[in-house]
């Protein structure tokens, strides 16, 4: 039998601690949300909110948010470390869902809506977006539009977390390019505090789609371009586009 880690706090359950790992470092996007959050108001609609990563920096710096996840472990994770703080967590999903209320703002970041499975599920995303957004309200996404080709001689290095003498590493092996989607492999291993070793495989599949696509997709319920912003590359991360989607005047 495999070593399993000690129960604790909603914030090491395992969900949340490879939602740490592989996301919970990640800050080359947080000035672009800043500047939408600061020019259209609260509430702030966060998709995928996880654990908090944008949610809580967003409330820090003042603002009310509503942060959406479909996950039982990531919203209690995100309850638990939101306490104190302006954030309302939200399970529910993405391709359904009824908010407390309006919001200005909705932020889909780290390619959250090509995780959606096909376009049907994106428009169904983008619905229920329309009728929930205040007038003058702004949608914001997150896209890659392909995958670079890695330099020569630069090794991938893993993301590691240490949680209550738990060692937890993941380490992305490839990603592999196909018509529609692009999967990316990723191999995840954690260490008990008396040396145990567990590998696990793991793989996350989003949907190849261009800003131009989205921007047709998000028109059909009603959502028009306003601009696009740009989030630059980092040695461990792709750069991103940044839709910005405006409800019909």
């Amino acid at each position: 039998m495999s070593a399993q880690p000690a129960g604790g706090s909603a914030s090491t359950s395992e969900a949340a601690i490879w939602h740490d790992v592989e996301c919970g470092s990640y800050g080359a996007d947080l000035r672009v949300w800043d500047g939408l959050a600061d020019g259209c108001g609260d509430p702030v609609l966060e998709l995928g909110a996880g654990t908090g990563r944008l949610a809580i920096h967003l409330a820090r710096r003042g603002h009310r948010v509503i942060g959406l996840d479909y996950d039982e472990q990531l919203i209690a994770a995100l309850g638990e470390r939101a306490a104190g703080l302006p954030v309302t967590p939200l399970l529910a999903d993405a391709r359904g869902f009824e908010l407390p209320e309006p919001v200005a703002l909705v932020l889909a970041p780290m390619q959250f809506l090509q995780m959606l499975a096909d376009r049907a599920e994106r428009l169904a995303c983008l619905d229920g977006i329309a009728a929930q957004l205040l007038p003058g309200g702004r949608v914001a996404a997150a896209m890659v539009e392909g995958i670079p080709e890695p330099e020569e001689g630069e090794p991938l290095l893993p993301d590691v977390r240490e949680v209550d003498g738990w060692i937890y590493s993941s380490l992305p092996l490839e990603a592999i390019l196909e018509d529609e989607h692009i999967t990316i492999r990723r191999l995840r291993q954690r260490v008990s505090p008396d040396g145990q070793l567990t590998d696990t495989p793991d793989e996350v599949t989003i949907c190849t789609l261009t800003a131009d696509d989205l921007e047709a997709e998000a028109a059909t319920v009603g959502l028009v371009p306003v601009e696009r912003l740009y989030i630059d590359p980092t040695a461990d991360h792709v750069g991103s586009t940044v839709v910005v989607l405006g409800g019909e005047e």
